[in-house]
């Protein structure tokens, strides 16, 4: 396949793992078209390069004309309401959008009559109540929360397609990663955020829930490569990206606050409130098949991971951040392709 025959549409563009995914993209020499919810604002990360589109993934319409105007053969649904917690405030919304978003955009993919590529994030959540560790592609599903069993539909319908509609509809299930450019609102970002601020004299405490949370933390460049990866094999298939290797949000907290000179024990507060409804207990990934399979291997560690986004945070507590830019301004021209 020739670079310029190379089209690939990233919904979720504007999340943690879309501008990564963009650039990898557009260093394979891809043409790279986004999915933008209608004034939406692009944060500077995303490449100028990529060319966007608005559209929703309850809007079936919009999700017609933007596959027609981007004509990819590589779709990546990053797209998805992705606050666990904020899951059990509004489920119908979460169920809509993460859930039969998913199905409103194979139907899609399968009506466009085009030989396209799907690529469906999925999420370590659809395991939430797992009663074995560490998961695989074989694993029960046993979400716990509206954002898990949102998940698990469209990873179901995922496979459903593959199956009975012949879709190369592959999907990996993502354990948590992380990044300097993780949302402010994940526990991630607010420790390391507040490690920053507090070592800068700006910030005393840090409210936190559950501290013995287990999780399998990995890197997001890492696990854009995994996507990508998926949809260059000859059949679609199910992987799991992630490390193998859990830690709590103790230890999270050490490395965070230990690399600014702090002890967080002065500084994080226990809040009842601030505790989910329902918390898995062990989720920790068995990325056989992918490393076997994809060749993929994460490349970056825990203790890494958290001092990068330390540092980063730091840069930002010391500069202002590049303000965002409207997604209206940067909405792809229309096509005008030679005949022929």
């Amino acid at each position: 396949m020739s670079a310029s025959s190379r089209r690939a549409l990233v919904t979720g563009v504007t999340g943690q793992d879309g501008p990564y995914l963009c650039e990898l993209l557009l260093a394979e020499g891809y043409e790279v078209h986004g999915l933008v919810m209608p004034e939406e604002l692009v944060p500077a990360e995303v490449p100028a390069a990529v060319r966007l589109h608005e559209g929703l993934l309850t809007d079936s319409a919009s999700l017609q004309a933007a596959i027609a105007a981007a004509r990819p053969l590589e779709i990546y649904n990053l797209a998805a309401a992705t606050s666990v917690a904020a899951s059990f405030d509004d489920p119908v919304a979460v169920a809509d959008v993460t859930g039969l978003g998913v199905l409103r955009l194979l139907e899609a993919v399968r009506g466009s009559g085009a030989p396209i590529r799907l690529l469906q994030a999925s999420s370590s959540e659809i395991f939430g109540g797992a009663v074995t560790s560490p998961q695989d592609e074989t694993t029960s599903l046993c979400p716990i929360s509206p954002y898990g069993v949102a998940k698990a539909f469209a990873h179901q319908t995922v496979q459903l397609y593959r199956r009975s509609h012949g879709v190369f509809a592959a999907t990996v299930i993502l354990y948590n990663h992380e990044s300097p450019r993780r949302g402010p609102g994940f526990v991630t970002r607010k420790i390391t955020t507040a490690a920053a601020r507090i070592s800068r004299g700006l910030e005393g405490e840090l409210r936190l829930g559950n501290l013995d949370v287990v999780r399998d933390w990995g890197y997001a460049p890492d696990y854009v490569r995994a996507m990508h990866l998926a949809l260059q094999q000859e059949a679609a298939d199910d992987y799991v990206v992630a490390t193998g290797e859990t830690h709590t949000l103790r230890e999270l907290l050490e490395i965070a606050f230990s690399s600014v000179g702090l002890d967080w024990n002065r500084h994080v507060v226990t809040d009842p409130g601030l505790l989910r409804p329902a918390e898995p207990v062990r989720l920790c990934g068995d990325a056989s098949r992918a490393r076997t399979r994809l060749g993929w291997a994460p490349t970056r560690d825990f203790a890494a991971i958290v001092r990068e986004m330390v540092a980063a945070d730091l840069d930002r507590v010391n500069q202002a951040v590049p303000p965002a830019r409207p997604a209206s301004a940067q909405l792809a021209a229309p096509r005008h392709d030679p005949p022929g």
